[in-house]
């Protein structure tokens, strides 16, 4: 079982904010283990003063739910209330944000923890995390809910599709 280290975190952050920067963008980064616990959080010179909260919730809902938010926005959309009681529950830390800039860090097939992003765009934020999670060795891929093993928007053979949908079948099988 592999865990995720103090220096990996902070690799991660160090990375992220960079990146951030080289945007010209103001940002918070926080990295959790896989329960969702704080590893590093920092909030780079100029990040408005709500982002390393919004980055750490977004790191947590990477992890504890086990998919990347922007894959957790359909099903939030299809379930607002399951979703509003997720944040509700007693073991809950956190609230769940189904957003882009939450990133479940993966590494040999195994979720070692969540990266959250808060500062820039949604779309900044997801290419943040996701370009620097790529750049370290990371994986990006999950499987599609409920299938086992194909990453979502693949073939069997693992060769990217184009219009596959949330559930990996294509727009023309659904």
């Amino acid at each position: 079982m592999s865990t995720l280290t103090l220096d990996a975190a902070d690799e991660i952050v160090d990375s992220a904010l960079k990146r951030a920067q080289s945007l010209g963008k103001a940002v918070s980064v926080a990295v959790v283990d896989a329960g969702g616990f704080v590893i590093s959080v920092r909030r780079s010179d100029g990040a408005r003063p709500l982002t390393p909260d919004i980055a750490r919730a977004k790191a947590y809902t990477a992890a504890v739910m086990q998919r990347p938010g922007k894959m957790l926005k359909k099903w939030q959309e299809s379930q607002p209330v399951f979703f509003s009681q997720l944040s509700q529950l007693p073991g809950a830390a956190l609230p769940i944000m189904a957003t882009e800039g939450s990133v479940t860090i993966k590494r040999d097939g195994e979720i070692i923890g969540g990266l959250g992003i808060a500062g820039g765009t949604a779309d900044e934020d997801q290419q943040v995390a996701d370009d620097v999670l790529e750049s370290l060795g990371y994986e990006l891929e999950f499987a599609a809910w409920g299938v086992a093993g194909t990453p979502a928007g693949t073939t069997e053979k693992g060769t990217t599709e184009k219009g596959t949908t949330e559930t990996g079948t294509t727009d023309k099988e659904a």
